[in-house]
């Protein structure tokens, strides 16, 4: 799928867009079936690398399976469900578009936010890919449920991608998820919500200021979302950090516009 110009202005102008029904509500729901499997099997004590299941932090929520108190799964995209869904002619349309050619998938996570789990804080998902360049990196954010004011959908700060990596503090809140950061040093007051139906895509730049908020519904908010660079970026976060990443797997995506996904992907 070609950027049409709607798109295209969007993407210049606000560093994000939305395309409604890009995939049917039935590839969501594959993705949560398998990624319940991968917890339950994970909660039995298997093997289920190369994926990693995060747990909920905070305490006091309800639910007695364990995909119940599961905050986000990663490393995902070497699975057949999710390598497929990366593979498509439309996924390669836009990521040519916006990244050229070559193309890699460095990151996968499927975010659960169940009944009463906390948002996450402002924050730039490229505070935490310390690449070599270091842009350009796209975000693709699939609804595999509806993400509403009540179950915690996104907020985002139009026009931020023009910023530069601003400050990011920890997480203040008492038993807020590992990893959680928040900007605290710009003005949020322009937000605006993005409500979404299942196969609904957002497509972001990593620059892009945003948020989620908490899920007050009695029903989960779930999402798929990859992280997509150009081929040849290289990671710096053992230079910067001194540990390798446990969530960044980088893996071939195009090539020469060509879906160039292993097909050996472990199920």
């Amino acid at each position: 799928m070609p950027l049409d110009g709607v798109h295209e202005r969007s993407w210049d102008s606000d560093g994000f867009f939305r395309i409604d029904g890009f995939a049917e509500a039935a590839v969501g729901h594959a993705m949560l079936d398998g990624v319940v499997d991968i917890v339950r099997r994970a909660a039995a004590g298997d093997d289920v690398s190369p994926a990693l299941v995060a747990p909920e932090a905070q305490a006091g929520l309800a639910g007695t399976a364990p995909e119940d108190l599961v905050s986000k799964v990663f490393r995902l995209h070497r699975k057949p469900a999710f390598r497929d869904f990366l593979a498509a002619h439309e996924v390669a349309g836009l990521l040519t578009a916006l990244l050229g050619p070559d193309v890699d998938c460095f990151l996968s996570q499927f975010i659960f936010k169940n009944p009463g789990a906390w948002g996450q804080p402002w924050h730039q998902d490229s505070y935490y890919f310390p690449f070599e360049p270091a842009r350009p990196v796209v975000g693709l954010w699939l609804a595999v449920t509806e993400a509403t004011l009540a179950n915690g959908c996104l907020h985002v700060l139009a026009g931020s991608q023009r910023e530069p990596v601003h400050e990011h503090i920890p997480d203040r809140r008492p038993g807020a998820n590992y990893g959680y950061v928040e900007i605290v040093d710009h003005d949020m007051g322009a937000a605006r919500p993005v409500l979404m139906s299942p196969g609904d895509l957002l497509v972001f730049d990593s620059h892009l200021m945003h948020r989620s908020s908490d899920n007050e519904s009695d029903g989960i908010r779930a999402a798929m979302v990859f992280h997509c660079c150009r081929a040849g970026t290289l990671d710096r976060t053992y230079e910067r950090t001194g540990r390798h990443s446990p969530v960044i797997d980088f893996v071939p995506l195009l090539r020469g516009g060509r879906p160039a996904l292993p097909e050996h992907a472990a199920g």
